[in-house]
Order: structure tokens, then sequence, then C-alpha cells
């Protein structure tokens, strides 16, 4: 590819499945916007504790080719994703709305062993595997759930702890009348 060549701009629709085959290794640039329902997501739908009509994100992508210096340009996805989804609070057990606004930079590269030498090190962008049949949405849906916190719950003072979950006074109480299950086995040793 000639560095001054002016590559065309391909405007990506925003239907879901249009999403499911980009072919990133044509020699053009891709721009677009749109919004996905939790239900056009079935794995993030999996994890909501509740999906409401206008429950989804947000998207945005845009690929572009950057200059590397000794090399063939790189081409580059941006991708930015905002919404909300709802999640159970493991602190109250009920319904928890978790915002994300992430924003994601990835090289994209064309073989498996390409992405394998990407530096490890380098945490603005990561190596993303394409084809000529990508599917975009996948790797959407993946970014929503890499997004989501491993234990979600309400900001602190917002709810207090479900009792069955750290145990409520009177189970204390039976649990402090049971009898020791080593005494039962003494007392069955003496008989």
């Amino acid at each position: 590819m000639n560095r001054n060549q002016v590559l065309p701009q391909v405007e990506l629709s925003a239907e879901p499945s249009a999403l499911k085959r980009i072919d990133f290794c044509a020699p053009q640039s891709y721009k677009g916007a749109g919004f996905l329902g939790i239900l056009d997501m079935p794995r993030v739908a999996e994890e909501a504790s509740a999906v409401s009509p206008g429950d989804g994100f947000h998207w945005s992508v845009e690929t572009y080719f950057e200059d590397s210096p000794g090399s063939e340009p790189h081409q580059i996805l941006e991708l930015g994703l905002k919404g909300r989804l709802n999640l159970i609070c493991q602190r109250c057990l009920q319904d928890c709305a978790v915002d994300l606004d992430e924003k994601r930079r990835f090289i994209l590269v064309l073989t498996d062993s390409e992405a394998d030498e990407y530096p490890l090190e380098d945490e603005e962008q990561e190596p993303l595997v394409v084809n000529q049949h990508f599917n975009l949405l996948e790797t959407i849906e993946d970014e929503v759930l890499l997004s989501l916190p491993l234990i979600p719950k309400h900001p602190d003072g917002f709810c207090e702890p479900h009792a069955s979950t750290f145990g409520d006074g009177d189970e204390e109480g039976a649990s402090n009348e049971r009898e020791n299950p080593f005494n039962i086995l003494k007392n069955m040793k003496k008989n």
C-alpha cells in the first residue's frame, strides 16, 4: 500500500445482522455508530438480572491506518461503548444498574502468530485477529462482558447486606445449640 494513498471510508450499518460480516482485510477504513439492545447480544442478556425495552449499548467504531516506522502502516480500530445493564448486587441481592463507558483501541492483525508476537506490555492497544468475514457484533459483545464488574454492587451506603448472605441472628443461636459432632462420636465410643 502506498503511504500517500487515500483510502475510501465505508459507513457501517447500525443493523446487528450487518455487523456479523465485515471485511477488515479490504484496503479501506470503516466508521459507524449505533445502538444494540440487550437482546441483540445473547451472552450479555444471560448476565442481566432484568431487561427493559430501552436497555442496551451505544457503540461507535472507527478504523484508520497509522504509520509504523520501518514497516507497512498498521490498521487501528477504535471502539466506544456506552450503556447500562442491570445486574444482581452481591451485597443486597437486588437489581443494581451498572453504567459502562468504555473506549478500546485495537491493532488489527491477520494471523494468530502476529497477535502472539505483539508486546504484552502495550496497555494502550491490543491485537485483534481479523479476516474477510469478521464478526464485529461478537467483538462488541465480548468487550461489554469484559467491562462488567467481577462483583457488582451498589455504591457504599446505598444498600444493606442481605440477611441470608451473612447469617441471621436467629440462625447463630441455633448453630450454637447444636451438639458438637465429635462429642456424638465420643459418646458412641463410650457405649
